[in-house]
């Protein structure tokens, strides 16, 4: 299957959204079982300030989809979020892809 990468920046002073909202991103990427890797982008304080996901998706469209339902762009955590189609052509750390 495709492989689709979110590059995603939260608007600014939302880590209580963040946070408010953790539990049910986590649950969603549990229950979709799509995610193969992924995790927050840190500011200079060293806290939660983004996310990069790497995913799996029919297609483009499906991509889209799957991150419209993620609680985090239901809850409007991101100022700015991109979905694009991604390639795997290095892996020296052995993630499961």
């Amino acid at each position: 299957m495709p492989l689709f990468v979110v590059i995603a920046t939260d608007k600014e002073n939302s880590l209580p959204l963040r946070m408010a909202t953790r539990e049910a991103h986590f649950a969603y990427a549990r229950e979709t079982n799509v995610v193969r890797i992924g995790g927050p982008f840190l500011n200079a304080k060293e806290e939660m300030a983004g996310s990069l996901m790497i995913f799996e998706a029919a297609d483009l469209e499906a991509a889209k989809a799957w991150h419209a339902g993620d609680p985090y762009v239901k809850a409007g955590l991101f100022a700015h979020a991109e979905v694009r189609p991604w390639k795997l052509t290095y892996n020296p750390i052995e993630a499961k892809v």
